[in-house]
């Protein structure tokens, strides 16, 4: 499994993925999930995959080398695209084309077609967004309204984005936020693992702000996930008892 949670707000972006990747309880490995596609001035995309790995490495280099648009005859890559709706369009292309070439034998092996990206980022002359591509290769996009995706294994890490995140929140705070949901899922499930890559995204920066890998042991995520323990056990003994005969 995997957890990977994109927050968009008023000031800007933050997505954040962990590595772990596993086959069984006894191989388990890690794999980067976070990928940044950056020309300064020009774009800043960061991708964030879930699902079957090898699905996953092949969306990404075909992001890269490209695939043929059939209107155009151009070779088009993430590196081209001219706003970041065409860039999800281009993800969405990508994984379909996975499919025509693997899906109907991984299906056929009941490995199943698993993949679901997040790409979020600001091209040059456009707006910083944020969407969500499904295996089918189609795509929602975060708003005011909803300011955060996940994919993979999100039920635990989302209470507290639910309960605390608007698109009014400081990009400092949301990332922070994030944090803590991506420890409430460490907790609760072992295959989402250390380390924990971060970026985050000035609105109209048009490069990154933060771009920093979390290692197991690091003093300040120790400290996060201690505090926010202490603080619902404190939170929960503060609450009255069921008055209930």
């Amino acid at each position: 499994m995997t957890y990977c949670v994109g927050i968009l707000v008023k000031e800007g972006l933050t997505m954040i993925a962990d590595t772990r990747t596993n086959a069984g309880l006894d191989n388990v490995s890690q794999y980067k999930k976070l990928h940044i596609f950056e020309k300064p001035g020009d774009r800043m995309i960061a991708v964030a995959t879930a699902g079957n790995l090898a699905i996953t490495q092949a969306v990404l280099s075909f992001l890269n080398e490209g695939i043929e648009n059939k209107d155009t005859g151009q070779t088009e890559t993430i590196w081209t695209t001219p706003s970041m709706f065409k860039t999800a369009q281009l993800v969405g292309r990508a994984v379909r084309e996975v499919y025509r070439i693997d899906g109907e034998a991984l299906e056929q092996s009941n490995a199943g077609f698993e993949v679901t990206l997040l790409v979020g980022g600001q091209v040059a002359k456009g707006r910083l967004r944020l969407f969500m591509v499904y295996r089918q290769g189609n795509f929602i996009e975060a708003t005011e309204d909803t300011p955060f995706l996940q994919i993979g294994e999100h039920k635990y890490g989302k209470p507290v984005l639910d309960r605390a995140i608007t698109f009014a929140t400081d990009l400092i705070e949301a990332t922070k936020l994030g944090l803590i949901s991506m420890d409430s899922t460490m907790r609760s499930n072992l295959g989402v693992g250390m380390p924990i890559d971060l970026v985050t995204v000035k609105r109209d920066a048009i490069a990154h702000d933060i771009l920093h890998r979390i290692e197991a042991g690091e003093p300040y995520f120790h400290d996060l996930r201690e505090r926010w323990s202490a603080a619902l056990r404190a939170a929960y003994r503060a609450i009255p008892i069921p008055p209930y005969k």
